[in-house]
């Protein structure tokens, strides 16, 4: 008795037309012809992999006027002028890098927030190619990891924004403004006196990333907000943070 075989990837195709008699006939079969199969199209999305390019230390914290999704108030850079030092995070709710950060970066605010520190999180992703970073799921995130700082939405805040809220109109100015191009990326000011907010670190919250096997530490941005408390200039190198990139609008593309 002959034993059955898997035949891949080809189709069989009947040549000639069965009739009643080829089936009672032993010897009458139809002939076969084994024919290739057209390979099936496999969709593939890849992530960007991209890292925080090269702010100068000293640079000026923007000015900016945003929205926080979860309470609807309205924060700007004056909110947090009576602070010794301000973390400006960008992320997002989606990012694999950001996810992989989460309670750590939560857990890390807690823990400085207490000792002076102001910290303020923002998303600039496009909601119109990443409707999951919009601000109605932003909401959401923060209240289910219980954000301590502020979470707020990338978008244009005027007399008629805050009027009608259901117009919502994303810029992703503050985004540009700052030099933001990844999720996380963090940026620390700090604040002498009646000075501007400068920039004294631009870099990654540790070496853990997704699938690495590194145990996330905070170490990197929990040594540069010691030092600018402290009053003590940071001179560690910085790593650039690394994660996904910015999703800009697609007429914005960069």
């Amino acid at each position: 008795m002959a034993t059955a075989g898997i035949i891949s990837p080809t189709t069989i195709r009947i040549v000639g037309s069965l009739s009643s008699t080829s089936f009672l006939h032993p010897f009458r079969l139809p002939s076969l012809q084994l024919t290739k199969a057209k390979p099936t199209r496999k969709l593939i999305i890849r992530a960007a992999r991209t890292e925080s390019k090269g702010v100068s230390l000293g640079f000026r914290a923007p000015d900016f006027k945003l929205s926080e999704p979860l309470t609807g108030k309205i924060w700007t850079l004056d909110d947090f002028e009576s602070y010794p030092a301000l973390l400006v995070m960008f992320i997002c709710n989606h990012c694999p890098f950001v996810i992989h950060l989460k309670k750590d970066i939560v857990k890390l605010s807690d823990f400085y927030m207490k000792k002076g520190l102001a910290v303020v999180a923002i998303s600039s992703n496009s909601a119109v190619t990443h409707p999951q970073d919009g601000p109605e799921f932003m909401a959401e995130d923060a209240k289910l990891f219980k954000y301590p700082f502020p979470y707020l939405y990338d978008e244009i805040v005027s007399f008629w924004v805050q009027l009608f809220s259901m117009f919502l109109l994303q810029s992703q100015d503050v985004a540009r403004a700052f030099g933001a191009v990844c999720t996380p990326e963090f940026f620390l000011f700090k604040k002498d006196g009646r000075r501007p907010f400068e920039l004294v670190y631009h870099g990654q919250f540790d070496d853990s990333r997704p699938n690495n096997n590194m145990r996330v530490t905070g170490r990197d941005l929990s040594m540069a907000i010691d030092c600018v408390l402290s009053g003590q200039p940071f001179k560690s190198a910085q790593k650039p943070s690394i994660g996904c990139s910015i999703k800009w609008h697609p007429e914005k593309e960069v």
